[in-house]
């Protein structure tokens, strides 16, 4: 393309011939005018002047001219460098500027402008790249369709900055009504009256009836006893089927005529379509009714009725029945639904939200895909923090705390004044991996290098960017190193309040960058990770306040890829090798995050394929970040800001934190390709130095639910978890310390301060790819992670040392498909469970069914027979979940541990025991494939059989617990090791075990006494010893160095002893089962004989919300007992306040009993009633019974009892002088703590 050079006065215009647009742009091309901005005029000497570039030219601006572009405008390509500067003009009341490129290049001084940080753009501005993959060649460090800052360069684009996003603030149902939209449409076979019965409060459908009233003359009666059973001020719809009027008696056609107030129902003929929606009881106004006549000719059009209604709640909805014949059918059906739009209450004041624009409402249940998107209509009546959106949702969407936990959905605005999208095709073409996309995924992308001089991005959408292409992402910073202070900018670049959504490839991708601020941004509906760090070298970025949702699987990398992906591409591959889906791919997250030290503040992810925010580890520094640090330091270095972030709807885990990525290349020894998921452990470190104390990474603020596997998963040490919350997970949390024998000695995992519920009353929505909906534990239908036998668990256990303190459990129960326990372990589980796991001051609530579980065989637990699984283990220091301190838990048939004074519980399939606990750790060699069978002397005809942990690894290694002080026999089941290496972990200074050993006869031993010092990795042999011995060695182990914290070792190292054998060929290895002498089981002290006391301290501690809530006045209690505020239902005044001792008054009951019976009108007195127990109701005095009464009477241990309703005021039967509604929305809430405040609130 030829290249025009713009030449022109400041206040001279260029202009343009018209061009058409295509796809995403709407509109046309129309002429292009720059105009340089006026203050300050420049010299002559800078002026110059130019003829504008024709159509799908490529234009430079340059040499220093500054150009305001006043409407629009297609280039092939637009390249601002020498210092050029393009400005959009702003013009709020113009209409909106559209630029047009295959690319734009900003570098060396040139600089691109749409509005300011002190002055926000007003208008409306599109940037539009369009262009096919197959067009043009690609621009060397860039690519193609895309925005492109070097070095040098200046990109400034600043919208209007409105709130990102914000949470619900009341639950939007399906439908938008409490009780889901209704739908009924009938055809052949609804012959007669069709009839339904409504609350008028609340839209639900509360009774159903069908009457042939055509050829069954008892129906009539039938039909009447109906009726009469519905109180009055129900709603009633009726449709005619077929035809309903052969024998409808004229007694029936009057009382319906004056109970429905119809018009036509006394005349009804043959046939003829008739439909009614009414009050019951109320006058002709309140009826909506229509009717058509039947000729005979098989069509007579609907007759159609509707009525509108309002929720106590505030909802309009339309109740509509109708009926007709067409084309010789019969139909007649109802519909209920939302009408006029449905208000959302937000959080947060929203009145930067505009109609027209759009927003998504994320999903607050398993599966991401009942994320839902809505446009905004006018809605003069809607507070600060409400807007109406015009459609009716598929799903519940929750915006309540529920249990403690807040599950309040996100509510993201995707629509922003200043817009850059991608062109796109109808549909999927050429080398765009169209076997796995039926859509165009070649959209457009921005990209920034190294030394540009400014980037700062406000208050843009960006849509339809990204391509399945290495490197080309909606917002890309490759390679640019330190871009805040540190780098040399005096304002650090950043991201703020943007909206990217519908893109092909990533949201955020942060290369080798260092220092970003990425703010306020919306991720939303992606391909690939979302907010990506790529080489693992990536520090000191801040992610704050930002919300992904919906990101699915992609193509570029292992780690997007789903299982057909996986599968499909092996082009990297070495050889013949077939990738693993769930080990080598399946890893797609939100926010993949590839180096700790960054900060993620107030985020939430909201549905992922796989993970809402996993933390990976780069062993090495991989891509063109090669040999940036040395090997590991990623693994060791802390952790940065991690507080108050969400994870929700992700299918794999809410929070991942460990595994890595494979940082070489494909080969015969390794055939895996290079960046596919590996094995990796976070192990945090002053300075990133292994040899320099700890630094634990604090896990603040975790809101984890609705993750179909996990809520968060932890593998490494230190890691401590608190202030979290984890709901309606598979699994809420497991935490796989990586302190176990032999890797990072002394760490460990700990969880505080914490809440964990099973199975919350947020019930979920059918539908949107959620797989499972099954009853719950209390009965009710409700959607299910992973499977309707899945066995649900509060804490999992994995490996050790782990520590879990001042938590509490509630509503875990299990239910006759599944299991649901409080505590569990890692099914399946090859590995040793460490018995330095403990956990203290837990609360487990009523609503715990199974505190304790150790799986048994069957579904999902197999055999429930591997090392790690028979050797399950914790320990309850203070009793807060046995009932009994200083009590170990294990698996009942582990006959290591049992000892008399144990207590068997069948239903966790577990024991407590009193008792001293460690670990044998046994190496062999020499063969390394045989099952190792222990048993203690005591109970020698119960061994436990052991397979390892390595097989087909050059040693084989085994793990089990053991009580200390006893002797234990080994044997195996082959002939026995040459070499054996046995290690004390665990033991204390002065602990010990006897062990027998089973050999052939005349085996020859070396026995060697060795130390392993951990930090030098060298061994010291301390005493060599030679023994010839029939069958059995015995050893007695003996720890003689003091062991500190949660090391395994001693602090001058491993204690342990080698024994290598000589054995002769031939030579017999059965052994006699005990070789020790007979005794009685050493007494233990009983589990039973010291019970824990009542522990108040135990359980997270949770904020008192104590209040209710009417017309915004606040009456306090000072002291227990029982609150009464009194109002007039007809005028929704306070017409009295009471409150009464019952804890140290005096005849409390005759005072309450005086109180109700004398100074209560009995004419419409509305009753909120508040226990400082965990009581709470609304009532009614008179002889109606109001259908808003209600009771909430909580367990004592579960804290507070909470009512929220709408009642409506001055209705008829309260015997009230008007006939308007009004609405008063009450909120009480009370708990058992003695000081709290009771308020009202006018709706």
């Amino acid at each position: 393309s030829s290249r025009t050079r713009s030449r022109s006065r400041s206040r001279s215009r260029c202009r343009q011939r018209r061009g058409t647009h295509r796809g995403a742009a709407s509109g046309s091309a129309a002429a292009g005018r720059y105009r340089a901005p006026p203050p300050p005029p420049r010299p002559a000497a800078h002026r110059r002047r130019c003829r504008c570039p024709r159509l799908l030219q490529a234009a430079v601006v340059g040499r220093g001219a500054a150009l305001r572009l006043e409407s629009s405008a297609t280039f092939h390509s637009l390249v601002i460098r020498d210092g050029g500067k393009l400005v959009f003009a702003d013009r709020p009341r113009g209409p909106p500027i559209t630029l047009r490129a295959r690319y734009i290049l900003i570098q060396d001084g040139g600089e691109l402008h749409i509005g300011s940080e002190r002055c926000p753009y007003g208008s409306r501005a599109t940037i539009s790249l369009y262009g096919r993959a197959a067009d043009g060649a690609a621009v060397a460090g860039f690519g193609q369709k895309f925005v492109g800052v070097g070095g040098g360069g200046v990109l400034e684009l600043h919208g209007r900055r409105p709130r990102s996003w914000s949470l619900l603030d009341k639950t939007l149902h399906p439908g938008g009504l409490r009780h889901g939209r209704y739908t009924s449409e009938k055809r052949w076979g609804s012959r007669g009256l069709n009839l339904r019965i409504l609350d008028a409060g609340t839209g639900r459908v509360l009774a159903a009836g069908r009457f042939d009233t055509h050829l069954r003359a008892g129906e009539c009666r039938r039909l009447l006893a109906f009726l009469a059973l519905q109180p009055p001020g129900r709603v009633v719809a009726a449709a005619v089927g077929d035809s309903a009027a052969r024998s409808l008696t004229l007694e029936t056609r009057l009382l319906l005529r004056d109970r429905l107030r119809s018009e036509y129902i006394a005349r009804l003929g043959y046939r003829q379509p008739w439909a009614l929606v009414g009050i019951l009881g109320g006058d002709a106004l309140s009826t909506a009714e229509d009717k058509r006549e039947y000729h005979g000719s098989g069509t007579t059009g609907l007759a159609v009725a509707q009525r509108e209604f309002l929720t106590y709640d505030g909802t309009r909805f339309t109740v509509t029945a109708f009926s007709g014949w067409i084309k010789g059918v019969p139909h007649n059906g109802f519909k209920v639904e939302v009408s006029k739009g449905i208000i959302l209450h937000l959080v947060d004041d929203v009145r930067s939200w505009l109609p027209g624009d759009r927003i998504v409402i994320a999903s607050t249940d398993y599966s991401m895909h009942q994320a839902e998107e809505f446009n905004l209509l006018p809605c003069p009546e809607c507070k600060n923090n409400q807007v109406k959106i015009d459609g009716s949702p598929l799903y519940l969407h929750i915006g309540e705390v529920i249990d403690g936990i807040d599950m309040r959905a996100e509510v993201g605005l995707l629509t922003r004044n200043i817009l850059i999208q991608g062109e796109m095709e109808d549909s999927c073409y050429g080398q765009n991996q169209c076997q796995f996309f039926s859509f165009d995924t070649f959209g457009g992308h921005i990209k920034i290098l190294r030394n540009f001089s400014s980037v700062h991005m406000s208050g843009v959408e960006l849509k339809n960017m990204g391509q399945q292409i290495l490197g080309s992402y909606p917002v890309h910073f490759h390679m640019a190193e330190d871009v805040d202070e540190r780098g040399g900018y005096d304002r650090p670049t950043y991201l703020d309040n943007l909206a990217i959504h519908h893109c092909f490839s990533r949201c955020v991708a942060i290369h080798g960058t260092h220092g970003l601020l990425v703010k306020d941004t919306i991720g939303y509906d992606t391909l690939g990770h979302c907010f990506f760090l790529e080489d693992g070298t990536e520090q000191r970025n801040t992610f704050y306040h930002n919300l992904g949702l919906l990101t699915r699987s992609g193509t570029i990398l292992p780690s997007d890829r789903n299982e057909a992906m996986c599968l499909a591409i092996r082009s990297h591959v070495y050889g013949n090798y077939i990738p693993v889906p769930s080990t080598d791919c399946m890893a797609v997250s939100t926010f993949w995050i590839a180096n700790p030290n960054n900060n993620l503040i107030e985020n939430a992810a909201a549905g992922a394929q796989d993970v809402g925010i996993w933390y990976i580890f780069h062993r090495v520094p991989t891509g063109q970040s090669e040999g940036r640090y040395p090997e590991g330091q990623a693994e060791h270095t802390p952790l940065g800001v991690f507080y108050n972030n969400r994870v929700h709807s992700n299918f794999k885990a809410g929070l991942f934190i460990g595994k890595g990525v494979k940082t070489t290349r494909a080969s015969a020894e390794d055939p895996r390709e290079y960046l596919t998921v590996d094995n990796a452990r976070f192990r945090p470190h002053q300075d990133a130095d292994p040899e320099k104390p700890r630094v634990p990474a604090i896990i603040d603020g975790l809101i984890a639910f609705k993750n179909n596997d996990h809520g968060a998963w932890a593998r490494g040490g230190d890691i401590i978890f608190r202030n979290s919350g984890f709901s309606d997970n598979g699994i809420g949390l497991t935490l796989a310390s990586d302190g176990t024998f032999p890797t990072d000695d002394g760490s460990s995992l700990e969880v505080t301060r914490s809440i964990f519920v099973g199975e919350s009353s947020n019930f979920g929505s059918q539908g949107g790819q959620n797989s499972y909906w099954g009853k719950g534990a209390n009965g009710e239908y409700r959607t299910l992670p992973r499977n309707k036998t899945f066995p649900i668990r509060g804490f999992q256990i994995y490996d050790g040392p782990v520590r879990m303190a001042k938590c509490t459990f509630k509503k875990f129960t299990p239910t006759v498909d599944r299991y649901s326990s409080a505590i569990g372990f890692f099914m399946k589980n090859a590995w040793q469970i460490s018995p330095q796991n403990n956990v203290s001051q837990i609360l487990m609530e009523k609503s715990v069914g199974l505190k304790v579980f150790f799986g048994r065989s069957g579904q999902w637990f197999g055999n429930n027979d591997n090392d790690g699984d028979k050797m399950s283990i914790f320990h309850d220091l203070d009793g807060s979940v046995t009932g009994y301190p200083d009590t170990f838990i294990g698996r009942a048939d582990n006959y290591l541990l049992r000892h008399p004074g144990c207590l068997t519980v069948p239903r966790w399939n577990g024991m407590m025991c009193t008792g001293r606990f460690a670990q044998l750790y046994i190496q062999a060699r020499r063969p390394e494939n045989l099952t190792l069978s222990i048993a203690r002397a005591t109970y020698s005809s119960h061994p436990l059989q052991l397979q390892g942990v390595n097989r087909g690894a050059p040693y084989q290694q085994y793990q089990p617990v053991v009580m200390l002080e006893q002797a234990y026999i080994i044997q195996w089941d082959g002939r026995a090791p040459e070499d054996i290496i046995l290690y004390p972990i665990n033991f204390n200074r002065g602990d010990w075990l006897h062990i027998a050993l089973c050999y052939p006869r005349n085996t020859v031993f070396h026995v060697t006494l060795l130390l392993l010092n951990l930090s030098s990795k060298h061994t010291e042999a301390l005493t060599p010893l030679l023994a010839l011995i029939s069958r059995y060695l015995f050893v007695h182990l003996q720890a003689h160095e003091a062991r500190k914290g949660h090391s395994y070792c001693s602090q001058q190292g491993c204690e342990r002893i080698k024994i290598t054998a000589h054995m002769y060929p031939g030579g017999s290895w059965s052994c006699a089962p005990n070789p020790f002498p007979q005794r009685p089981a050493a007494p233990q002290r009983p589990v039973s004989q010291r019970p824990a006391r009542p522990c108040r301290a135990c359980g997270a501690p949770q904020v008192p919300r104590a209040s209710s809530v009417i017309n915004g006045a606040v009456f306090p209690i000072n002291s227990p007992g029982i609150f009464f505020v009194v109002l007039d239902a007809c005028s929704g005044a306070v017409v009295s306040r009471r409150h009464f001792d019952t804890v140290t008054g005096e005849n409390a009951a005759n005072s309450i009993t005086d109180y109700v019976q004398t100074f209560i009108k009995e004419r419409g007195s509305c009753s909120c009633v508040c226990f400082t127990g965990s009581f709470a109701m609304l009532g009614y005095k008179g002889q109606a019974k109001p259908s808003w009464i209600k009771v909430l009477n909580r367990a004592g241990n579960q804290k507070a009892a909470s009512l929220q309703h709408y009642v409506p005021l001055k209705l008829k039967e309260y015997q009230c002088s008007a006939n308007e509604e009004l609405c008063m929305q009450t909120e009480k809430q009370t708990d058992d703590l003695p000081d709290y405040n009771i308020s009202t609130k006018l709706a």
